[in-house]
């Protein structure tokens, strides 16, 4: 690190940097292909699972290449007239010209006589090449000369993946935009200049634009697929996590230059100081991340892929780019408070073991001003145990809400605000059986086709069950459940079916269930199995992490348990606020790992920032003292960065995306939790009560108390003050 800070930092060598990291970029993206990832992932569940086999077995079925448009007519809820029922007849004829099997089509009147329904046989390949083509295809041959009152919607596979990939429209621009308004704006709060973080976000943003282009390059090879929802999250990730990097860093530089005269010298020690802190709070967010190689659905691989590769670009930018832009552009970036040194010495503390900066001195902190993280800290420290106390219990309280946690979305639950394919859905829900749109398939050795459509249409749940075509010794049975598709009914359904076939036993045992209800089922299973492998794998290395960079086993236990408080916390807070203020009723299948994964090694980064900053101070003023201190030095910068980092994950909530939109929020209440009780509260109080053996096996060197200095040296206590104050 010593090496790097000299480089970066250097008179001319810092110039070198700027000018290779300036060629390097431009030539990664002049070399590099602009990511064109899906706008929606596929399927991903296991190809082990029993939906996976049947989809790959339909291949073989005459079948195989067609899709389906749904398309609803409705006149407000009110009865169709003899004229809506004309123009649906005159739609339905319009709308065969574009079906592959025009002749079987007929519309289908709902028995309240409110709604009608045409469903268009589609070719796959054709309406997969292009969905938004294929879809306002149909819409403007449904809608066209209909009469007033009358509406056509979309509906079935079709319409649904046109409304996900509206969804998804835009996504990156809009969230760059209100990403970086939402980040100016903090940084501008945070540091009190027009000019200064101008520099932090050029940098974020440059860190921001390369990782979507080295993550799509590198998963290319790989088979991962990078879908417009997890370049969402990359985006915000980077944003978040680099801004948080440069507000530690240019803190620790700001006060170094408080210090000295020299911006080089001062860079080269907030580099060497704050850059092990940087490196390995990214490098637990980067590793936590990796976990996901192992998991079984292929977004979740796809999302830790691509997010492991945007952190470590982003802390490159943090710990090359960054301090090399600062330092040339000098101290007037902190205008109009700029730092200015004192031209007094600061003393060393008598027999304490002093740490050397870059240069061969003594680094160490003059006594931090008496502020309120001051004031924070020593009244933390005189009541330890009742702050502790309550602290526990004020989470405990946000705990309850997990007694409403549920999992697993609806397919109209999955979007927000109406799109077409939902409004239609609701419809279908009202007027036709609610499992009209969305086809269950099972496959079934030939011999026993007749057996197996007789128990599926005895089980509990299933509308109805008609054998078809047969390929290969096996024959699909279409069914058509009365559950809404992708709900909990339906996944109960689809259950009992499975669990029908096996019961039965001889050939019955091998029929395999699929079809979009049990794709989604198997996903739902698969996400927790997921979570069940990847959050103890996450703790392992967290825990590993920690007792490396702390040199303790007493902290990494008590740092990980405050962070699994907080998770619990924030996901029972948010199951509440879903379920009672946003009308959600369950969680995405895949929201409970990325919650996890980004609190606990978010998270983990401001306890980094805190007890290395801490450890740094006891080595000469003892665990007490030294924690006061480093929450009077670091309380500031921790609390902005972890308010931006929240404000960052909110941002997500502007795409009409409920999973998106709920990772935003908890991860937001997660993130605020930890900075302003956990962090700042808990775990202090935490270190007092244990004490030195907070920092177990590791010996302590400081000792608490004053200490004489080494020789005379002036004292700079006032100095500092007055430079503070001129400065400020």
């Amino acid at each position: 690190m010593r090496t790097l800070a000299r480089v970066v930092s250097g008179h001319r060598t810092a110039w070198a940097v700027l000018a290779a990291t300036a060629v390097a970029v431009a030539l990664l993206f002049a070399l590099l292909p602009a990511s064109e990832g899906d706008a929606a992932p596929p399927s991903g569940v296991p190809e082990t699972s029993q939906s996976a086999e049947v989809t790959a077995l339909l291949t073989q079925f005459p079948s195989a290449d067609t899709t389906v448009g749904i398309v609803v007519f409705s006149h407000g809820g009110d009865g169709l007239d003899a004229a809506d029922l004309a123009a649906v007849d005159d739609r339905a004829r319009a709308l065969a010209d574009l079906s592959t099997t025009p002749q079987a089509m007929r519309p289908q009147i709902s028995d309240d006589g409110t709604a009608a329904l045409v469903a268009v046989p589609l070719d796959a390949a054709t309406a997969d090449a292009d969905v938004a083509g294929t879809a306002s295809t149909l819409r403007d041959a449904a809608s066209a000369d209909l009469p007033a009152g009358l509406d056509a919607l979309l509906t079935g596979p079709i319409g649904f993946q046109d409304d996900i990939a509206n969804a998804f429209a835009g996504a990156d621009l809009r969230l760059l935009l209100v990403t970086v308004i939402v980040v100016a704006v903090l940084l501008i709060v945070t540091y009190r200049s027009p000019v200064l973080w101008i520099v932090p976000l050029a940098v974020v943003g440059t860190a921001d634009a390369l990782a979507g282009r080295v993550a799509a390059a590198l998963a290319e090879p790989l088979g991962i697929t990078i879908d417009a929802s997890i370049s969402g999250i990359l985006s915000v990730l980077v944003f978040g996590a680099g801004t948080n990097y440069a507000l530690l860093l240019v803190a620790r530089y700001r006060e170094e230059l408080l210090r000295r005269p020299d911006r080089h010298r001062a860079m080269r020690t907030a580099v060497t100081s704050a850059g092990p802190a940087i490196a390995a709070s990214g490098g637990t967010v980067a590793l936590s991340l990796l976990t996901l190689l192992l998991a079984s659905l292929s977004g979740n691989r796809a999302l830790g892929f691509a997010c492991a590769v945007g952190v470590v670009v982003a802390i490159l930018f943090a710990l090359v780019a960054l301090p090399a832009a600062l330092v040339v552009c000098g101290r007037g970036l902190f205008w109009p408070f700029v730092p200015r040194a004192s031209s007094s010495g600061t003393p060393v503390a008598r027999g304490a073991r002093a740490e050397t900066d870059p240069e061969g001195g003594a680094a160490h902190h003059a006594a931090p001003r008496r502020g309120f993280w001051d004031r924070l800290g020593r009244g933390v420290s005189r009541r330890p145990v009742v702050v502790a106390v309550s602290a526990v219990a004020g989470i405990g309280v946000l705990c309850l809400g997990l007694g409403g946690y549920a999992v697993g979305l609806s397919q109209t639950d999955q979007l927000l605000g109406d799109p077409d394919s939902v409004t239609a859905q609701k419809v279908i829900d009202e007027s036709f059986s609610a499992g009209l749109t969305s086809r269950t398939t099972v496959l079934v050795p030939s011999s026993v086709a007749e057996d197996a459509t007789a128990l599926a249409a005895g089980t509990d749940g299933v509308d109805t069950a008609e054998a078809g075509e047969t390929a290969g010794g096996l024959t699909r049975i279409d069914l058509q459940l009365t559950a809404e598709p992708e709900s909990d009914a339906a996944f109960a359904t689809i259950d009992r079916l499975r669990t029908g076939y096996v019961d039965a036993g001889g050939p019955l045992a091998d029929a395999l269930v699929g079809g979009a209800d049990a794709t989604a089922y198997d996903t739902t299973v698969a996400a927790q199995n997921d979570i069940d492998l990847i959050a103890p794998i996450i703790l392992a290395i967290v825990f590993a992490i920690l007792a490396l960079l702390l040199r303790s086993l007493v902290a990494p236990v008590l740092l990980i348990a405050s962070v699994l408080a907080t998770f619990f916390a924030s996901l029972g807070a948010s199951t509440w606020l879903f379920q009672n203020v946003l009308g959600f009723p369950a969680l995405d299948t895949a929201v409970t790992l990325y919650a996890f994964l980004f609190l606990v090694a978010l998270g983990v980064d401001y306890n980094i920032f805190l007890t290395t900053r801490a450890r740094e101070e006891s080595l000469v003023h003892g665990t007490r003292e030294g924690m006061v201190r480093a929450l009077a030095s670091t309380g500031a910068v921790i609390t902005s960065a972890g308010i931006l980092l929240a404000a960052v994950f909110a941002v997500l909530g502007v795409l009409p995306v409920v999973a998106l939109t709920q990772v935003g929020v908890i991860v937001c209440i997660g993130v605020l939790l930890d900075t302003l009780v956990v962090r700042t509260v808990l775990v202090p109080a935490l270190v007092f009560i244990t004490g030195d053996a907070f920092w177990w096996p590791g010996r302590r060197r400081g000792t608490g108390q004053p200490q004489a200095p080494q020789s005379p040296v002036p004292d700079r206590s006032a100095a500092d003050s007055a430079a503070t104050n001129r400065s400020r």
